[in-house]
């Protein structure tokens, strides 16, 4: 063995090199160092003859140094590079490897994939500092309560309008559901909740945070001073109110860490699925959802810590459609017109006694004949404004019949007649006060003093 040879060992093969060179010195029997190394008799003896033959690296592996025979070829890496400055550039390593075996035909382990693309500088994972946390246990049961929240965010990225998610997340489950939206607002809240709903039942309480849509900052009016509430409540807190779900708010985004994780998670993936569907339309964008939600699901989904699942069933005599529009009180004037969004709309009578099945139907017609027997003083309706922009008024949950009124009559003012006075102008005689009023008595007095000196 030459001198200026160099080798690398480990710790572990230094010291049983120390050991297997007392044994050949004959300095230590073959049984104590066997003890010593934890090693049989034989292979003691092995050892020490290829250390006899070729020296210090006779104690390290006879594979060490040699190309391992798992080894990807290089042409299959550059191949992997390429396909990553040319199509998945801003792609993370997870996302990377599954899109190339589901694309490509390439399987690669992703960590081989993040240290190649480390290498190349093509991927550099940001860690930022965060604030010290309390961790809270995920509920119990499926359906116990579910996070919900809306994202702002370019899911197009340039190829369609700007859009937003309404996401719902299963606190216990990471169960996720949700629909793009053109707008955060009351009616997108209800029309995704109500598909939520009618996917997995009725929740026992909802996550929000507190968006004036989710949480009313208005005063509260005499009327509900009176009925004894304690603070006003949003059209959407009301819908849930009548389905009977508890509303929470959180006072802080790391509150319902959850949701935001989730958003994060689809401004990643989602983001970049779409765009490889070229999807540039809302329409496109929530029916490519309907596919990816399941994958997704799937993947991301934890069992819960009891499978129970307390989601309700949505009652058959529920009216859905009632419960999830704008509702706003108006009063009826004495014709039986109504003024809502300057749009007159008259009542129409009915046949006494009318009325239509409401599990069939979902709607109740009554006679315009209870309604002013009932109501001898202030005639008081409501006025729904629907998820699919229809209007129905309806009388304690009972629907009434109406037409527009397209031309509203003219009001015709009676021009009265305005005297005409004619001013005159007064002029002060010679001797009026004001005409002899001194501005400074003094200053006259003075200079008549100093004449009559003369």
């Amino acid at each position: 063995m030459k001198e200026k040879d160099i080798f690398r060992m480990s710790k572990k093969e230094w010291a049983r090199l120390k050991v297997v060179e007392k044994v050949i010195e004959k300095q230590m029997t073959q049984g104590k160092a066997a003890s010593i190394l934890s090693l049989s008799e034989r292979q003691v003896r092995r050892i020490a003859k290829r250390v006899r033959v070729e020296g210090m690296a006779g104690i390290t592996h006879h594979l060490r140094n040699r190309p391992s025979p798992k080894k990807i070829p290089e042409q299959l890496k550059e191949k992997a590079i390429s396909l990553y400055q040319e199509t998945y550039s801003d792609f993370g390593p997870t996302l990377f490897q599954e899109k190339l075996l589901e694309r490509d035909g390439i399987k690669i382990n992703k960590e081989t994939l993040r240290i190649w693309l480390i290498k190349e500088g093509l991927w550099k994972k940001n860690h930022k500092s965060r604030e010290h946390r309390h961790w809270r246990e995920r509920k119990t049961y499926f359906g116990e309560m579910v996070q919900m929240d809306g994202s702002h965010h370019d899911w197009l990225e340039g190829r369609g309008p700007e859009l937003v998610i309404m996401a719902y997340i299963d606190d216990a489950t990471s169960i996720t559901y949700a629909r793009f939206y053109d707008y955060e607002g009351t009616i997108p809240a209800m029309d995704s909740f109500k598909g939520y709903i009618e996917q997995y039942g009725i929740p026992q309480s909802l996550y929000l945070d507190r968006h004036s849509t989710y949480k009313s900052n208005a005063g509260l009016t005499i009327e509900e001073e009176l009925e004894g509430k304690r603070e006003p409540k949003s059209q959407f807190e009301r819908a849930l109110e009548e389905l009977c779900v508890k509303v929470i708010h959180a006072h802080s985004p790391q509150a319902k860490g959850r949701i935001e994780r989730l958003f994060k998670t689809f401004q990643d993936r989602l983001i970049k699925e779409m765009r490889l569907a070229d999807i540039s339309t809302k329409e496109e964008a929530n029916r490519f959802l309907e596919g990816y939600l399941p994958g997704h699901n799937e993947r991301f989904s934890k069992l819960s810590s009891n499978m129970a699942n307390l989601h309700r069933e949505i009652p058959k005599d529920l009216n859905l459609d009632s419960i999830f529009s704008i509702k706003t009180k108006r009063v009826l004037k004495n014709d039986w017109t109504l003024l809502y969004n300057n749009q007159l709309y008259q009542i129409e009578e009915t046949p006494p006694n009318t009325r239509i099945n409401p599990v069939r139907d979902k709607m109740i017609v009554v006679s315009i004949l209870s309604l002013v027997n009932i109501s001898n003083g202030v005639k008081s309706v409501v006025v729904e404004e629907r998820i699919d922009n229809t209007i129905h008024i309806t009388y304690n949950s009972l629907e009434l019949k109406y037409k527009k009124i397209e031309k509203r009559p003219l009001k015709l003012k009676e021009e009265k007649e305005q005297l005409k006075i004619r001013k005159i102008l007064y002029i002060p005689p010679l001797d009026h006060p004001w005409r002899r009023f001194k501005i400074n008595p003094y200053k006259y007095q003075k200079k008549s003093f100093l004449v009559n000196t003369k």
